[in-house]
């Protein structure tokens, strides 16, 4: 005996899921730009309708966004600098875009941060911007000359370490310090 044929909605005809697969990609959009907390809610909502095809994936992707939410940061730091730390330690697991985020923010909270800017000039080095990298850490060391000795050992400048206008920042010529300091206190040289 032959089976009859069913008659089988498409795909375009079920308007469940193409509300699914909009939720579905809507939390891959949000998701690919790390927004988390704005995907999970589209993730449920696959999760929760009755389209099998999309639930298993969303399923993983709403495991994803549940492990980075359980590990965000507090939304409020103590202090400045450990939120500079953290942006440092955001640094080290290579998540620029979020590092670079946070010290943005704490440098429009303060403009004459060092240490802020100091980062900023690291993270600048880490990611290939070798020019902005090197006019920031002109800058920190502007606002504070003790944070030569740590660029001299900082290994996010290991990309700079060739070029001359780096060594010139971090070693620069005694005398010209000098001979600048006595003429603007009006001090004349020994003949």
């Amino acid at each position: 005996m032959a089976q009859k044929p069913t008659a089988k909605k498409t795909v375009a005809e079920d308007p469940r899921y193409t509300q699914a697969l909009q939720s579905y990609e809507s939390g891959l959009r949000a998701m690919q730009e790390h927004k988390f907390d704005k995907a999970k809610p589209h993730f449920q909502k696959v999760v929760a309708g009755t389209v099998k095809e999309l639930v298993d994936r969303a399923n993983v992707h709403l495991s994803i966004c549940n492990q980075h939410l359980d590990r965000s940061p507090p939304t409020k730091f103590k202090s400045p600098e450990e939120h500079y730390y953290f942006a440092v330690s955001l640094m080290n697991i290579v998540d620029y875009v979020t590092a670079r985020e946070h010290l943005e923010k704490l440098l429009k909270q303060n403009a004459k941060s060092d240490y802020v800017v100091y980062g900023l000039a690291a993270l600048d080095c880490l990611t290939g911007h070798v020019e902005d990298s090197l006019r920031r850490l002109d800058e920190a060391l502007r606002l504070n000359a003790q944070l030569r000795f740590q660029a001299r050992n900082d290994s996010d400048f290991q990309n700079l370490a060739e070029d001359p206008r780096f060594t010139e920042l971090l070693y620069p010529d005694p005398g010209a310090e000098l001979d600048s300091s006595d003429s603007e206190h009006g001090e004349e040289e020994p003949l």
